[in-house]
């Protein structure tokens, strides 16, 4: 089975969340067999700042829905979206 690189755009609640202790609650709210690769940031509007993080997942049925789904429960994210898939 091989493994697919996603990257996902986690929007923050507001421009105060602290982005650094978001990343690492996104990490720890990661399913089994998921891992991040890297975590960019693009400033987004009036100070608000999105993370950019790049999931290697599993290519298995299911895709990236188990790590959108953990994401979106983390508290402090607005909204999750992916942006780009690839196969590694």
């Amino acid at each position: 089975m091989g493994k697919v690189a996603a990257k996902m755009k986690v929007m923050p609640q507001s421009p105060e969340i602290d982005l650094d202790e978001l990343q690492q609650k996104l990490e720890e709210s990661l399913p089994g067999g998921a891992e991040i690769r890297n975590v960019e940031r693009d400033d987004v509007a009036f100070g608000l700042v999105a993370l950019l993080p790049m999931v290697v997942v599993p290519d298995d049925a299911g895709g990236t829905e188990a790590v959108e789904e953990a994401f979106s429960g983390v508290e402090g994210v607005e909204s999750v979206k992916v942006e780009e898939v690839g196969r590694l």
